[in-house]
């Protein structure tokens, strides 16, 4: 048998936190009764399951190019994930980053965050945040494919501006404030 063809299926995030199917357009050689060899088209059904992960295999059997005497070779589409605008993938987890400013970072934040089936989540921070500080959001992040009921967190990251200059009288007062 000849070996497997394998082409990259790419994939949105949200294709792959809500599931979908994608159909694929295949040309491939075949022989007829007589051995001679044609061209046909084919339209392949792909069922992508919410949660999978790039890298991911589905293998259709020999949907190959037929010749005489040799079994097709398999025809195997592998996933590929596409880059986000907003969310990064860290296994089952979503991972987020919001842009704060200093004051916010010290004196409390609410993060506004719409999530990939498009819902729209509030979440009130009250902790001081620092530059490592991480909010978890659990079972928010990306569904767990062997169990689709339960998901990954959403992990929310801070990128703190601060500012780039202060005048004496700035530093003074926040050195009054903070000792």
């Amino acid at each position: 048998m000849a070996a497997p063809i394998e082409r990259n299926l790419p994939c949105s995030l949200e294709d792959l936190y809500k599931g979908t199917t994608k159909k694929m357009k295949i040309s491939r050689e075949v022989t007829d009764a007589t051995g001679r060899p044609s061209t046909t088209e084919e339209i392949l059904t792909i069922d992508i399951k919410s949660g999978w992960k790039k890298g991911t295999k589905i293998t259709f059997p020999e949907k190959g190019n037929e010749q005489r005497g040799i079994i097709p070779s398999d025809l195997v589409f592998i996933i590929d994930e596409k880059p986000h605008s907003v969310f990064k993938r860290d296994g089952n987890d979503l991972v987020v980053t919001q842009k704060i400013s200093l004051v916010e970072a010290l004196t409390g934040y609410t993060a506004q965050i719409t999530t990939l089936d498009g819902r729209n989540l509030t979440v009130p921070i009250n902790s001081i945040i620092s530059p490592s500080y991480e909010e978890v959001i659990k079972g928010e992040g990306m569904p767990i494919p062997k169990e689709p009921s339960r998901k990954g967190n959403l992990r929310v990251k801070f990128n703190i501006k601060f500012p780039s200059k202060l005048t004496s009288e700035q530093k003074a007062g926040i050195k009054r404030y903070l000792t």
